[in-house]
């Protein structure tokens, strides 16, 4: 779990992005004004910074400037509009780590996040591999192997597969998949998940994930006890 500090002014954004990070398992903090998110950073209280440029009152590269100009070193990562190569280049100059374009993809960002908190958390805070049974999930190069055999899956499907065996054995709604996953942009009636949990079987095997009638999905290693796959 990390503290991450959103300095965001439109609303859309950055309720999208807290929302994705809280399922996620992160605590998100939203800031509206550069002044605002500079206080915030300067109290040296976050693990990271998701920082927008095109703020009402102090662009995000002054505020970047400032930050790194009082020792404040927390990762940043910019998200913002303005994609130039010039744009891109003062970012990273001005002491940025990442630099992400809108519009984006959660799962995306989410990654960079994972990428970028990596080095300055505490050593054993960062799971870079889950394991349930004999399948395994390396989160920092993105596989998954099956009993040794590597398995190919989509952005989507690494993510929701994540989600499972992050909470092996516990009952997942549709709905909390729809916002650990997909996000906001999901009709919370849409049948997306259990496409891709059928997806899922397909590759992984049966037997892995067991659907709950009105419930939502269990996910664990097979017991040859006639799950329904």
């Amino acid at each position: 779990m990390a503290n991450i500090l959103i300095i965001e002014d439109e609303a859309g954004i950055s309720s999208f992005v807290a929302k994705g990070l809280r399922a996620a398992g992160h605590v998100p903090t939203i800031a509206t004004t550069g002044e605002e998110g500079l206080s915030h950073a300067l109290t040296g209280g976050y693990d990271l910074i998701i920082l927008d440029i095109g703020l009402p009152d102090i662009d995000g590269f002054g505020v970047l400037e400032r930050m790194r100009g009082q020792g404040v070193a927390t990762p940043v990562i910019i998200l913002t509009a303005r994609s130039s190569v010039g744009d891109t280049v003062q970012g990273l100059e001005s002491g940025a780590d990442d630099y992400m374009p809108k519009p984006f993809r959660f799962e995306e960002l989410l990654a960079r996040v994972r990428l970028r908190l990596r080095p300055e958390a505490p050593a054993g805070a960062v799971t870079t591999h889950l394991q349930v049974g004999d399948l395994i999930m390396d989160l920092p190069k993105h596989q998954v192997t099956l009993a040794g055999r590597q398995i190919d899956l989509s952005a989507r499907e690494f993510s929701l597969l994540e989600a499972f065996m992050t909470h092996a054995d516990q009952v997942l709604s549709r709905e909390q998949l729809l916002d650990r996953v997909w996000g906001y942009d999901f009709d919370p009636n849409s049948n997306v998940v259990d496409v891709y949990v059928r997806y899922l079987r397909r590759k992984i095997g049966p037997g892995w994930i067991t659907t709950l009638r009105n419930l939502g999905y269990r996910f664990g290693e097979p017991r040859g006890d006639g799950r329904k796959a």
